[in-house]
C-alpha cells in the first residue's frame, strides 16, 4: 500500500468520519419514518449532515486566517443560490459566515436568517434600480456589473442626501479561459459577467472609472467554478489584484480597500474524499499571488457548492423494476426534480448511487448494470445509465450524496412534482441520530395554489 502523507491522512479519516454519520442518518431516517416502504407515506426526503457543514465552515475560515496577516478584514459570503435555506443560512451565519445574494429573493433570505446588512454582498447582472436603491439604503455591499449599471448608480449616489454606507464595487471578467463546463465558466472572452478586461480599452476605461467615483472602494471577480482548476482560478484573481494595485496608484492613494475574489471551488463528485480543499485554494493563491494575503487589502469570499454539496444526501424508495431491451430500470422517486443538471447534462454532471435495502441497510450482492430512473414523464429522467450495482427491487432505496448544493435546494417543478421535505441531522456521543424539519415536504394543495387554483375561470 502506498505511503500517504499527514495531510492525505486527516482528508481520509475526515470523509470516513462523514461517510459513517451518513449511513447511520440513513438506518434512522427508515426507522424514524422520514422515509420508507410502499405503505411509508414519504417516498423520499433529503438530509443534510449539520456537523459536516460545520466542519466545512470551519476549514474554510481556518484556511483563510492562517494565511492572513493579522487584522486583515475578511468576510466569506455564503452563495445562497447554493442552498437558500433559511435554517442554513442561519447555522452559516452561526460558524461566522454572511451571505452573497443575487435576486430579491435571495436578500430577503439572508435578512430572514438574521445575516446583517454589513455582512451582506448583492451580486447579480440585471439589478433593477429599486434593487439598487435598497441596497444603498441598507448599506448592503454591492458589485456592479456593468458601466450601465454604474450610470444608474450615479444618479443614485448624486441624489442621496449623505453618503451612502454601502461598499460599492466593479466585478471585472478576467477572461483568462474556460472550464471543463461551458456553461458554468464565468471567466470567457464573451462570459456575460462583469466588464470585460481584455476588451480594447477596459483597461483604461476601469482605471478612470475609480479616479471619477471617489465611493468605488472594490474590486470584484468570480472566474471560479465547477470545472475549473486552481491554477486558472488564481490567475483570475491575478489580475484583479494588479488591476487593484494600478488604480491606487493612478489615485494616489489606497481607494480600492477591498477585493472580492468570489467563490467557485470545484467538488470532488466521484468520492467521500472533499477535494480540492479550501487550505489547497488557499495554497494556490498565496503561489499565483503572494501580496493578496499581507494585509494591503481587505478580502471577501463568495463559496458555496464547496461548503455544502458533499454534506447532501437525497434517499428515494424504488416503486418498480423492469427491464427494458435486456437493460434492468429501477424506476425512484428521485429524479429531474432534484437532479436537474444531471438529467440534462449527464456527462457533466455525474451522481453517485449508493443502494440500500428497506431497512437503510447498504445492499450487498453481485453487481448488475441497470439504469435510475427518475418519476418524470420524459426518456431523458435518468439518474445513471447501466450503473454497476447490487440488482435493486421494489421498496428498496437508493442514496444520491453530494447533493446539499444545486441539487435538492434548487427544486424543478417538471410534472408537478412537489418539493420534497429537507431534515437536517445530528448524531449524539451516544450514537442517536436526531432530525432537525429545515423545510416540510410541499402539499397537493399548495402545487394548486401555485398553479392559479384560485383563479380557475380568469380565461374565461
Amino acid at each position: 500500500m502506498a505511503a500517504h502523507t499527514e495531510g492525505e491522512g486527516a482528508v481520509e479519516a475526515a470523509a470516513e468520519s462523514s461517510a459513517a454519520r451518513r449511513e447511520l442518518a440513513v438506518r434512522a431516517a427508515v426507522a424514524q419514518g422520514l422515509v420508507g416502504g410502499a405503505d411509508a407515506a414519504e417516498p423520499l426526503t433529503c438530509l443534510l449532515d449539520i456537523a459536516g457543514i460545520r466542519s466545512s465552515a470551519a476549514a474554510l475560515t481556518g484556511a483563510f486566517a492562517a494565511a492572513t496577516a493579522p487584522g486583515t478584514p475578511v468576510l466569506h459570503a455564503f452563495a445562497v443560490k447554493a442552498a437558500p435555506l433559511v435554517p442554513v443560512l442561519r447555522l452559516l451565519a452561526d460558524a461566522g459566515l454572511g451571505c452573497e445574494v443575487a435576486s430579491p429573493g435571495e436578500l430577503a433570505l439572508a435578512r430572514a436568517a438574521g445575516v446583517p446588512a454589513a455582512r451582506t454582498v448583492l451580486d447579480s447582472p440585471a439589478k433593477t434600480v429599486a434593487e439598487l436603491r435598497e441596497a444603498l439604503a441598507l448599506g448592503i455591499a454591492l458589485n456592479a456589473d456593468n458601466p450601465q449599471e454604474l450610470a444608474r448608480l450615479d444618479a443614485l449616489v448624486a441624489a442621496a442626501a449623505a453618503p451612502t454606507a454601502a461598499p460599492i464595487g466593479l466585478r471585472i471578467n478576467p477572461q483568462t479561459g474556460a472550464g471543463t463546463i461551458d456553461a458554468l465558466s464565468t471567466a470567457t472572452a464573451t462570459s456575460k459577467f462583469g466588464i470585460a478586461l481584455r476588451d480594447p480599452g477596459a483597461r483604461d476605461w476601469l482605471v478612470r472609472a475609480y479616479l471619477d467615483r471617489p465611493w468605488l472602494t472594490r474590486l470584484h471577480i468570480h472566474s471560479g467554478s465547477q470545472g475549473v482548476p486552481l491554477a486558472l482560478i488564481a490567475e483570475g484573481v491575478r489580475e484583479l489584484h494588479a488591476l487593484a494595485e494600478e488604480i491606487n496608484a493612478a489615485a494616489g492613494r489606497r481607494q480600492v480597500d477591498t477585493l472580492d475574489i468570489g467563490g467557485g471551488l470545484p467538488v470532488n463528485f466521484a468520492s467521500d474524499e472533499e477535494t480540492p480543499t479550501h487550505a489547497q485554494y488557499v495554497a494556490a493563491l498565496r503561489e499565483a499571488v503572494p501580496a493578496l494575503f499581507d494585509g494591503s487589502y481587505g478580502l471577501v469570499t463568495e463559496f458555496g457548492r464547496s461548503l455544502l454539496a458533499k454534506h447532501g444526501l437525497v434517499l428515494a424508495r424504488v416503486e418498480y423494476t423492469k427491464t427494458s431491451g435486456s437493460r434492468p430500470i429501477a424506476l425512484t422517486h428521485a429524479g429531474v426534480q432534484l437532479a436537474t443538471r444531471t438529467a440534462y447534462a449527464p456527462a457533466a454532471w455525474p451522481v453517485r448511487i449508493l443502494p440500500y435495502d428497506a431497512k437503510g441497510v447498504p445492499k450487498a450482492g453481485d453487481p448488475v448494470p441497470q439504469d435510475i430512473a427518475g418519476p418524470a414523464c420524459f426518456a431523458g429522467d435518468l439518474l445513471a445509465v447501466a450503473r454497476e450495482l447490487p440488482r435493486l427491487a421494489p421498496g428498496d432505496l437508493i442514496g444520491v450524496p453530494d447533493t446539499g448544493a444545486y441539487f435538492f435546494t434548487a427544486h424543478y417543478g417538471y410534472n408537478s412534482l412537489p418539493r420534497p421535505a429537507v431534515h437536517g441531522f445530528a448524531i449524539t456521543p451516544s450514537g442517536e441520530v436526531r432530525f432537525r424539519l429545515v423545510r416540510p415536504a410541499q402539499d397537493v394543495p399548495s402545487i394548486v395554489t401555485e398553479a392559479g387554483g384560485d383563479f380557475r375561470d380568469a380565461l374565461l
